[in-house]
């Protein structure tokens, strides 16, 4: 065989035994988690500093348009007059 190829190989069965010992490592842990975690804060002291920041930030919004779904009426007249003819 050539020296090429015996190197191509050795590298070769070297990634697969590689491989076959990782699978066996992850299959062998497990891991369990408590079902319910309590935090007792009665007998601690917390001291602290309240700060602001040091600017604001405004953002000003960019006002939206709608088309008018609704026209107001300005003038009356007409609808008042037809009344009128109904109370007659």
């Amino acid at each position: 065989m050539s020296t090429v190829l015996r190197i191509i190989l050795t590298a070769f069965l070297l990634l697969l035994s590689g491989h076959a010992w990782a699978g066996d490592e992850e299959e062998s842990r497990q891991v369990v988690y408590k079902q319910k975690t309590e935090i007792d804060f009665e007998d601690l002291e917390i001291e602290g500093i309240l700060q602001k920041p040091q600017s604001a930030l405004v953002l000003e919004r960019k006002k939206a348009n709608f088309n008018p779904l609704i026209k107001l009426r300005t003038d009356w007249n007409d609808k008042l007059d037809e009344s009128v003819d109904e109370i007659k």
